[in-house]
């Protein structure tokens, strides 16, 4: 009953504040709906990206990696320190400087409207089919472990699940569409303050629980009883080998944090490219310690349940249930549904502005005033929430678990749009139709890899395998990895290849007039001045962890 409590108190309180917080904020407007009225400061805008990140889906998918393979899922987290430095200094300026609200805006004045339209479709695909659906899956995995929602209401898990996404997503549709993006911001700081705090308490209590009493003798048996969780490597036949560092996981990193429409809304939304650097820059440094939230605990589960659990994703929840003191897990609750809220609400939000801005205006109603665009984009939002609503509960049948799931499902989408994204930044000579070109093919040659080409060869190595009478599993696991390139070493390749096909383009068909970059008046762009020197600080920080580890 005290978890129930306390459960309900913060989750009201939040609301509470947001709502008071934003109750004068003129949201009939674009600007007001969709970027807050530009008015955001550099810590609202890094517990908004640090929230918008990292939800459940994050902390249940990434702490359910590391209880299977240990450390090594940390580079998911310390590379997107490096992705971040890198936004905000090569590519916010650009954006800001040209006064955008959308990613598709900004390819729109550098290609053309076709190009644009076609990249708002890949987003929104990849909102209502990959990254929504996964929010709301894990935290109805997260909420139905830790409450053990099967027993309490006697009902199946699959049943809890379908309950716990929907009951999820009416709330999330009430916060982001008709709340707007203030009131997400302002919602996600309070929530972000939570989490760090609630998080960091999840591995203290699981040290203490190991070392019975002490987090030094917790944290040593740790380290010598599971040796093998510690090895950064990773094995050929890991979710992530050590040399997917530097091809396809740093190119996924760059596309969330440098192209991808929900993160950047919060930073476009800033008061002036200064406050934007400078909220990036706290994030990054955020994002460097945050594996003691979203890795450790998973390798303390590991260690308290061994082979028990049966779905590596309850991981975490597990563990929650069991450390925290029962008025601290209400809490903790309810800082993981805001944390789920804000990540749903943020997807939602962008769809709504996607669609109103760069879809609605140019294929529906090319004179529709502000108030109509925003109405069309708020009943947009809902009809993406119910599809999302409807998919979630089948990923709990995704085989490799929830993490890899998103990761292989995005990079369809991620590699043509970063390579599109990059090439539009930094060229000026590369026409439209090499965009178009790289936005089909390249989505469709990650799918052939993926779903035709991967199955095969590796199938083929199995048989083979077996004929020669080898049947130790490990052995098998290494073949069959060995028989295709990993999915990020694809990522990779095809990101060069999508590259290559925008230049030769512009060699056979190159554009006619070079494209200008418009500069906007009606905000200031002056860079903040310490950007480059606090990204070499953390840059040392990251690397620093893998000369130690």
């Amino acid at each position: 009953m005290l978890s129930i409590i306390t459960f309900i108190g913060f989750t009201a309180l939040v609301a509470f504040i947001a709502w008071y917080a934003t109750r004068k904020t003129d949201e009939t407007t674009a600007d007001g709906y969709y970027l807050a009225g530009r008015s955001l400061g550099a810590i609202t805008i890094a517990g908004s990206l640090l929230l918008t990140n990292l939800s459940a889906e994050q902390i249940v998918g990434l702490n359910g990696a590391a209880f299977k393979e240990g450390l090594m899922v940390m580079a998911w987290e310390t590379l997107a320190a490096i992705a971040i430095i890198f936004a905000a200094i090569f590519l916010l300026p650009k954006y800001m400087k040209s006064g955008i609200t959308t990613i598709p805006e900004f390819i729109e004045t550098r290609f053309d409207k076709q190009t644009k339209g076609l990249l708002s479709l890949l987003f929104l695909i990849a909102y209502a089919i990959v990254l929504l659906p996964t929010i709301l899956y894990s935290g109805s995995i997260a909420f139905s472990t830790m409450f053990d929602l099967p027993t309490v209401f006697g009902i199946s898990e699959w049943s809890v699940i379908w309950i716990c996404v929907w009951s999820i997503g009416i709330i999330g549709i009430i916060y982001a569409i008709y709340g707007g993006l203030k009131a997400v911001a302002v919602s996600d700081l309070i929530n972000a303050i939570g989490l760090l705090v609630g998080g960091l308490l999840i591995p203290i209590f699981g040290l203490l629980l190991i070392g019975d009493g002490s987090i030094v003798d917790g944290l040593e048996t740790l380290w010598n009883t599971n040796p093998e969780k510690f090895n950064m490597e990773g094995a050929v036949d890991s979710s992530i080998p050590f040399g997917t560092l530097f091809t396809g996981m740093m190119l996924a990193q760059i596309y969330y944090w440098g192209t991808n429409q929900s993160i950047l809304q919060r930073v476009f939304a800033a008061k002036s490219l200064k406050e934007g650097q400078k909220g990036m820059m706290l994030a990054a440094l955020i994002k460097f310690i945050i594996p003691i939230i979203v890795v450790v605990p998973g390798i303390i589960a590991f260690h308290v349940f061994g082979n028990e659990l049966g779905n590596p994703d309850q991981a975490y929840p597990a563990l929650v249930k069991k450390v925290l003191p029962t008025a601290f897990v209400g809490f903790f609750a309810a800082v993981l549904f805001g944390a789920v809220l804000s990540s749903f609400n943020s997807l939602l939000n962008s769809s709504a502005t996607l669609f109103g801005f760069d879809l609605y205006k140019m294929y529906f109603k090319k004179d529709a005033t502000e108030q109509e665009t925003v109405k069309a984009g708020k009943r947009f939002g809902l009809l993406v929430a119910a599809i999302s609503m409807t998919i979630a509960p089948f990923i709990i049948y995704a085989p490799d678990g929830l993490f890899s799931y998103i990761q292989q499902s995005l990079g369809s989408l991620s590699v043509p749009i970063l390579a599109v994204v990059v090439v539009g930044v930094f060229s000026k000579k590369v026409p439209a139709i090499g965009a178009k070109i790289v936005l089909t093919l390249g989505v469709g040659l990650y799918l052939v890899s993926l779903l035709i080409l991967e199955p095969l060869f590796r199938n083929a190595a199995i048989e083979e395998a077996m004929a020669q009478n080898i049947t130790d599993a490990a052995q098998l696991s290494i073949i069959k990895a060995e028989a295709y390139p990993h999915y990020l070493h694809v990522m990779g390749i095809l990101f060069v290849f999508n590259v290559l096909v925008m230049f030769i383009t512009s060699k056979i068909k190159p554009k006619k007039d070079a494209y200008i970059p418009k500069v906007t008046d009606s905000l200031d762009v002056t860079p903040w001045r310490y950007t480059i020197v606090f990204g070499i600080i953390i840059a040392i920080l990251v690397l620093g962890t893998y000369i130690i580890f």
